[in-house]
């Protein structure tokens, strides 16, 4: 019997795992797939501060921000402190990028249109300014998630880290009102606390509890090009659309200028937002907008092939904060899903905050603002 059982092998559940298992608990980490089978393998990796509104997710989002520069201490995944740069198309955007960015209070600094390419050589003409964030960063999101799990199982003695791939959770055992453990197609699992960590999926996983999570997918496309052989894109760059475009709750298909290189010399571009079930299907035409709209933020990428696409399922949430913390309409639940597309870089503040209230101490941070039981009926 474990004192911890996380559902899902993603970042979000790793990092549950390593905090975990280093603050001295035995933890059993189970998913139906691979490490990184689900929304984690289709991430870009983005640590980011500089898309967030002031509020409980920036707060989180700072602490994560630390948290994954100490992790990249002990290697093991591609961390790049790159930081990001956010431009503007128009004054008046601009200046509501300047604002914003004050009000964040987090480490910035304003850019004038004349030294935009003092950042980035080869952005195009004609944009009017923008914001440089020191403290965005990537991560290689799967070696992240590997490499959480490989140290977690490390513990030194404190706590321990078993991960059974293959195994899909069909149901809770209960004591009670008290969840128990787990049912899953390999026989039961059980646990002191179970944890949620399902990402897209964790509103299903909730439902098998008999509570309900308004968890829906958001899919995204992602293009890849050939890899080039002198870096083109030296930050993470963005144009302002997309901060408005997390912050959406439409339904519909919307698109923003997101470009950054990789250490493999290949250029990611993204990022296209929809939320249409869990539908594969290829758009032609959104990969078309995406390659247009990096094309006119770096014209340099014109002459630059892309060899392959591929899309992911965000796991959003009515009002863009994920769900942390203990399920009070089922006592022994935890979650931590629903991050949509910032699980990547809040996984470790996650992970860190989840293990507090496991160990009986006081979180860093207050997680009321991400209590489960929060949503309206109508939203769920």
């Amino acid at each position: 019997m474990s004192d911890v059982i996380v559902v899902g092998a993603g970042v979000v559940g790793a990092a549950c795992a390593y905090y975990a298992a280093r603050a001295g608990l035995d933890v059993t980490v189970l998913d139906r797939g691979p490490v990184a089978g689900g929304t984690t393998g289709s991430g870009e990796g983005n640590v980011l501060v500089s898309d967030k509104e002031p509020g409980p997710e920036l707060e989180l989002a700072v602490l994560s921000n630390r948290l994954w520069r100490a992790l990249a201490q002990h290697g093991g995944f591609e961390f790049e402190a790159k930081g990001g740069l956010v431009v503007a198309e128009t004054p008046e955007v601009r200046r509501q990028l300047a604002d914003l960015a004050a009000k964040q209070d987090v480490e910035h600094s304003v850019v004038p249109a004349g030294a935009l390419r003092d950042y980035e050589p080869h952005l195009a003409d004609g944009l009017a300014g923008g914001v440089y964030y020191p403290g965005d960063a990537q991560v290689q999101p799967m070696l992240a998630a590997a490499s959480l799990l490989r140290h977690g199982a490390d513990s030194y003695g404190r706590g321990t880290l078993r991960l059974r791939l293959g195994v899909e959770v069909t149901g809770f055992t209960r004591s009670g009102e008290r969840v128990t453990g787990v049912r899953t197609t390999r026989g039961d699992v059980l646990g002191g606390a179970v944890i949620n960590a399902a990402g897209t999926w964790g509103g299903e996983v909730a439902a098998l509890a008999g509570v309900r999570l308004p968890v829906l997918p958001r899919r995204g496309f992602i293009l890849v090009t050939e890899p080039l052989r002198e870096p083109l894109i030296r930050h993470k760059v963005y144009t302002a659309a997309y901060v408005t475009n997390v912050a959406s709750d439409s339904a519909g298909l919307e698109t923003s200028a997101v470009v950054e290189g990789t250490p493999a010399g290949t250029v990611l571009i993204g990022a296209s937002r929809e939320r249409v079930g869990f539908d594969r299907t290829t758009s032609v035409p959104v990969l078309a907008r995406l390659a247009a709209q990096a094309v006119a933020l770096f014209p340099a990428l014109r002459e630059v092939r892309a060899i392959r696409s591929y899309c992911g399922f965000r796991p959003y949430c009515p009002d863009h904060l994920p769900v942390i913390g203990a399920d009070p309409r089922v006592p022994g639940l935890y979650h931590a899903c629903g991050h949509e597309g910032a699980g990547i870089g809040l996984a470790p503040a996650t992970g860190h905050l989840l293990a507090q209230v496991l160990t009986g101490d006081r979180p860093d941070l207050d997680l009321s603002p991400f209590r489960p039981d929060r949503f309206p009926l109508e939203s769920q």
